[in-house]
This record gives structure tokens, C-alpha cells and sequence, in this order.
């Protein structure tokens, strides 16, 4: 059969959400390169990207519906399957109420058709479901209390920068295509500096790196404010029009000396002086990470930067911007008519971070089942003890998947689902580009008697009695979410001759000075939060775990650790299939292998209070002092997960994770 070539699009969640192209041959994807005619990401796609040829292809893929008996999975039909998970969903709604069924999800996948699970919930009763994010939580729920969105730049914007400011963030590794416009834009006169505690790749490629304690972000940045202030570098005009709650500002920094900001930060004074003048030198951008409003200081770290933003006048002007996230562009679809919220006739909410507490604690109605979807829970979720023991004291664990997880050997019943080119979507990011790809299904002739998300929860809806809220076409489930587009032109037709659409977002946040806030104005003391009942006041908070609030367990444990992306696998999506010994990596700044003595490949082990994990050390020769980086993801196999470490503690404005607030010994085995 000859091979044909057809535009498509990368599922996974991610900030570049790529162009591609897919050879199909004999039924089967045998190639995916990327898009030469994509407005982004111009047929440049990653390791990850390519990866899902062979997780289509996988010998092991999970191809038929397993049931676990005495201990053992055991092949089952499609029919006994969901017959009996309807039975059961059915007797826990008579005897218990629907909240005693908890829906796990997350995000393995960003197709907006993924979100048909929420539908499905919400026509059963509604059920225990998750707030919060793992991910970028704390960071988006910052900036609604400062702007009242979360909104970046569009991409090209960055030609307009005179400075930029890559804050924790390393885009060589989770964000290619902004990677090489730094490369361009660096090459045409803009200076690039970034603030990290690692030295990784897009610091090789800056003007200056940075390095800092990590944690210390937010009081970096209140002591950059503190020079602009004392320099004068401040914009007035800006600040006294169009913000609100300075005082409160100045009032807090006048409480600190920049003495003492150095010695938190570990950065120097005249490293800081430096960047005040840099802020004030317009138009700066500054690009933030999403690792460092992973600790309990999270949120408040990330209002100081967007606070520093503001201070130096750089909000609503070409070429600046505190981007974070960029949420108008999944703001840009009709949710609701896809996932009916007001069928809820109950609701109960766990947070994402302590999903595994709550199901051990609860009471009326304790957790008789969860359901787990787009998500490996017991790698992903921290402080993974207490993930595992919450997990196996349920009655009934679903788990819809594509390989046996560390989550899915859990279950008592593991439904087979799709990848993505075996089924249609479309899919769009909310970190980077504003930009929808479109999906189409290239895969006819499915493997096994695996089935699509869409068809278990037909199936599933049928038996429940709700049958009716399902009975759409794929066009017309596509056409429900892209109803608010429709009088801009932007239609399914359109979308799927283009294979890409542009949608209309605002390119430059803030530039007519309208905030989304109470008051209209940049809140450097935010009344949104004074309204779900705290101060709405920046503080100069530190990580729970670090010297400055926790000296005993500092001496403890001397190490921060660190758990960041991957290389190679879209979290923990690609491990089983990276091929050979996958070896368990423990990266190490020089000082703490020359104080024990350590080299490239002796073995250790690094322990908390929560556990213990044991990988092979490679050291890194300019991080952070005490600094230590294992990377996240890595499945039991294969000597994970790092969350045997990790706290599932709130950040402080209780919507994301901690899970950089992190501290660990390490000795040689």
C-alpha cells in the first residue's frame, strides 16, 4: 500500500501544541514530522512529539478490557465491563449519592473532546471531582487576583522586547519554538538574561544567568522593586493612574533592607541593582516558568514578579508583559454546552494535591469508586505513599488507559482507549501560542477492541439512562465547542481545510488599561482575594521547607530538590517506551558532590520524611548550591516515582502544588 502524508496535530499538553505531518502506511502511522506550514511551529517538532509513533504502535498496549480477580488481571468483554461498572455506578447512587464517586482527571491529552468525561459526571448527579492544578495553579490564580486573567503576549511580540527575562523557565527543553525566537531576537540586538537555580540550556544561550536559592523568587523580585524605588526607576504615571493598594507595596519593602534580601535570594546586591535598572531600561518582558510557584510561596512569588512588571511600567506595552499564561485561548470555546455543569444535582470538590487524603478521610458519603481519566495519579500525584494506600482502600478503581501504569495495576477494571490519531479531535494550548490544529482520525482500523473515551462514555450514558445527552456526531460535538467562533468566521470547515486556525485573542494584555479586576486597576493588594477572605496583601513569604521557616528540618535535610519536566517524556507518558536500561537520574550541584565525596554514576539514595527513592548521580557543574534535580514521571519500574518525596501540601492560595517546596538528604550506597 503506498504511504500518504496528512496534516495533523500533537495531543499532548504542552506548550508548543505542534503542526504535524503523519505518514500513514498500511493502516498504521509509520512516521510524524512536523508541519512545515504551521504559523508557529514551521515542521520543527520534539523528541516527545515523535514518540507517539511508537506509542500507537507499542507491542505493549493495553487492547482489551482487563477485570482484576484474586490479585490478576483477566481479559473480559466490552458488554461485562461496562455492564458492571454501570451496576456499580448505579447501587452507589441509590445507596450512597454520586459524590461517593471520585473523578480523577488531569491533562494527558488536550483534546477538547477529552473534556466529555465532565459531561458524563455531571449527567450521572455530579461526583466528588478535583479543583486546583499540579501544574501551573497557584501562578494563574495569582495573576486574576492582579490583572483578573491569567493573558501572555502573542509570540511575535517578542521582536518588540529590548530586554527579556526568562524567570525559572527553560525553554530549550519545554518550549522549542520560543527557544529558537530567543536565538532570533538575541541575534537582532535584545539582551537576554535568565533567573534560575539550574544552569540548563537557555541560560547557555543568555547574556547573564542568574542563579538563585531556589524558592526565593518572590523576594528577588521585592528586592529588584526596592532598588527601582530607591533609584527612582519606578513609573510614576503608570502607578498612580492606573494601580491600586502601592502603599501597601512600599509599606512592606520599607520593612526589609536589601542586606537581607541578598542573604534569602543568595543573589547579589549588585545583581539586583543591576536588574532594577534593566526593568526600568523598556520595553522588558519577562517569561515565567511554571516551577517556581511550586511551593507553598507559590502564588505570592508570582504576584512580586507581576508587582516588579508593574512597578517598571511594562504592562500593556509592546515588547513587555508579566507572561505566565495565556488561558484566552481555552477561554475562546463554549465549555459549558460541553460539559452541562448545571445537570450537577450534588457536587463535592477535593483539591488535586490532596486527592489522596481526602478519599482516606472522607465521610458522607465516603469514596466507593474512582474513576481515573487522562491521568496516572500514583506518579504524578505527590507524596506517593499516601497516593497508593488512598487508591487500593476503594471498592472499585476505573482506570481508562492506553499502557499498564503504575495506576492502572491498581485498578479492578482497565479500559483499553485510543491514541490519538485513532480517533478526532482538535487540540490547542493555553501556555504559548493562540493557535487551534485540528485532528483528524488516520488510524480506521483500531487495534484489538480498543475504543475512544467518546464511546465508553456513550456506552456507559446508555445504561445509566442518560443515553440522549450523547447521541451527537463528532462534527456536531466539534461544532457545540466552537459555537462562540462561529460570527468570527472561525468554523469546523474552515478548521479542518486549514488544519490550523488563528483565534482571536488580544495580542497585547492590558494595553487599553482596563484590568478584569474590582477595581478596574493592577492590584498590588488584590481585592479578589480579599473577597474569599484573606488580606489581598503581598507578603515576603518563604518556602515551609527552608531554612528561614523550618531551621530544624533544614538541618535535617540541607538539599532543596527540584523535579522538573523531562527530556523525553511528556511527563510520565513516554517512559516505558524510551527503550534499553532506563536509569534513574539524580542531578547534583558541585559543592554537594565535593562535600561527599561524589562521582558521575556512584549510587545514592535521597530520603525525607515521606520516603526514599535511588537513582545514580551525574553532577551538574553550575546549579544552585545544595540544589538537586530529579526529574518527574519516572514510573516504580524504573526506580520512581520522585513524589516519594514531594509534600501534597497546598500552595498559599491553596490552587496549586508544592511540589518544589521540597527538602532531601542524599548519602552513597
Amino acid at each position: 500500500m503506498l504511504a500518504t502524508v496528512i496534516k495533523a496535530a500533537c495531543p499532548l499538553n504542552c506548550w508548543d501544541s505542534c503542526g504535524f505531518h503523519v505518514t500513514i502506511e498500511d493502516g498504521r502511522v509509520a512516521k510524524i514530522e512536523g508541519d512545515p506550514d504551521h504559523p508557529i511551529t514551521k515542521g520543527k517538532i520534539c523528541g516527545r512529539g515523535r514518540m507517539l509513533e511508537k506509542r500507537a504502535n507499542s507491542a505493549d498496549r493495553l487492547l482489551y478490557p482487563l477485570k482484576k480477580r484474586n490479585g490478576q488481571f483477566e481479559q473480559i468483554s466490552w458488554e461485562q465491563a461496562l455492564d458492571e461498572i454501570a451496576a456499580k455506578l448505579t447501587a452507589i447512587k441509590e445507596e450512597y449519592g454520586t459524590t461517593a464517586v471520585l473523578h480523577s482527571h488531569d491533562y494527558a491529552n488536550n483534546g477538547i473532546l477529552k473534556n466529555l468525561d465532565q459531561r458524563f459526571f455531571n449527567c450521572y448527579g455530579g461526583v466528588t471531582e478535583l479543583y486546583g492544578s499540579l501544574c501551573w495553579g497557584s501562578g494563574i490564580e495569582a495573576q486574576k487576583w492582579d490583572f483578573g486573567n491569567a493573558l501572555s503576549h502573542e509570540p511575535n511580540d517578542l521582536y518588540n522586547s529590548k530586554n527579556i527575562i526568562i524567570w525559572g523557565r527553560n525553554a530549550a527543553r519545554t518550549n522549542m519554538h520560543f527557544y529558537e525566537k530567543l536565538l532570533e531576537v538575541k541575534k537582532l540586538g535584545a539582551k537576554l538574561y535568565v533567573i534560575d537555580p539550574l544552569f540548563n540550556a537557555t541560560a547557555k544561550m543568555a547574556d547573564e544567568h542568574i542563579t538563585i536559592k531556589p524558592g526565593m523568587d518572590g523576594i528577588l523580585a521585592a528586592g529588584v522593586i526596592k532598588e527601582m524605588l530607591r533609584l527612582g526607576l519606578e513609573d510614576q504615571a503608570f502607578i498612580e493612574q492606573f494601580t491600586y493598594g502601592f502603599p501597601d507595596l512600599v509599606k512592606l519593602l520599607d520593612g526589609i533592607s536589601l542586606e537581607k534580601i541578598t542573604d534569602m535570594t543568595e543573589v547579589p546586591a549588585a545583581t539586583i541593582t543591576k536588574l532594577a535598572y534593566l526593568y526600568a531600561d523598556k520595553p522588558t518582558a519577562t517569561f515565567m516558568g511554571l516551577g517556581l510557584q511550586r511551593y507553598k510561596n507559590g502564588g505570592n512569588t508570582i504576584r512580586l514578579i507581576d508587582a516588579l512588571v508593574a512597578v517598571s511600567g511594562n504592562i500593556g506595552i509592546p515588547g513587555g508583559g508579566a507572561n505566565y499564561a495565556n488561558i484566552q485561548v481555552g477561554q475562546s470555546f463554549a465549555f459549558a454546552d460541553l460539559t452541562l455543569p448545571n445537570r450537577r444535582k450534588s457536587e463535592r470538590q477535593f483539591s488535586i494535591m490532596k486527592q489522596a487524603e481526602r478519599v482516606l478521610t472522607a465521610k458522607d458519603p465516603e469514596i466507593k469508586m474512582i474513576f481515573v481519566t487522562c491521568g496516572n495519579p500514583l506518579t504524578q500525584v505527590p507524596d506517593s505513599a499516601v497516593v497508593e494506600r488512598a487508591f487500593s482502600s476503594v471498592e472499585t478503581l476505573v482506570v481508562i488507559e492506553q499502557f499498564m501504569t503504575d495506576t492502572a495495576k491498581l485498578a479492578d477494571y482497565v479500559l483499553p482507549t485510543t491514541t490519538a490519531f485513532e480517533e478526532e479531535d482538535f487540540y490547542y494550548s493555553s501556555m504559548y501560542h493562540h493557535y487551534v490544529n485540528y485532528g483528524p482520525q488516520l488510524v480506521t482500523e483500531l487495534p484489538g477492541e480498543v475504543k475512544s473515551d467518546l464511546w465508553i462514555w456513550t456506552q456507559l450514558a446508555e445504561r445509566l439512562g442518560f443515553g440522549a445527552d450523547f447521541h451527537f456526531t463528532r462534527d456536531e460535538w466539534l461544532n457545540m465547542t466552537l459555537k462562540p467562533l462561529k460570527e468570527k468566521g472561525l468554523t469546523l470547515e474552515k478548521l479542518k481545510e486549514k488544519g490550523t486556525l488563528e483565534l482571536p485573542v488580544i495580542k497585547i494584555p492590558w494595553q487599553d488599561r482596563k484590568f478584569a479586576t474590582p477595581s478596574g486597576k493592577f492590584e498590588f493588594t488584590s481585592q479578589l482575594a480579599q473577597q474569599k477572605g484573606g488580606t489581598g496583601l503581598l507578603t515576603l513569604s518563604v518556602p515551609d521547607e527552608s531554612k528561614w521557616s523550618n531551621p530544624e528540618l533544614a538541618q535535617k535535610y540541607p538539599y532543596s530538590l527540584l523535579t522538573i519536566h523531562p527530556l523525553r517524556s511528556n511527563h510520565s507518558q513516554h517512559y516505558h517506551l524510551l527503550g534499553g536500561n532506563v536509569k534513574l537520574k539524580v542531578e547534583i550541584a558541585s559543592n554537594i558532590a565535593a562535600g561527599l565525596g561524589l562521582q558521575n554514576g556512584d549510587q545514592v539514595r535521597v530520603w525525607n520524611e515521606r520516603g526514599e527513592i535511588k537513582g545514580f548521580v551525574s553532577i551538574l557543574a553550575a546549579a544552585h548550591p545544595n540544589t538537586i534535580n530529579i526529574e518527574e514521571g519516572i514510573w516504580r519500574r524504573f526506580g520512581g516515582p520522585v513524589n516519594n518525596l514531594t509534600s501534597s501540601r497546598e500552595s498559599d492560595n491553596g490552587l496549586g502544588s508544592t511540589l518544589y517546596d521540597c527538602l532531601v538528604n542524599l548519602e552513597k550506597l
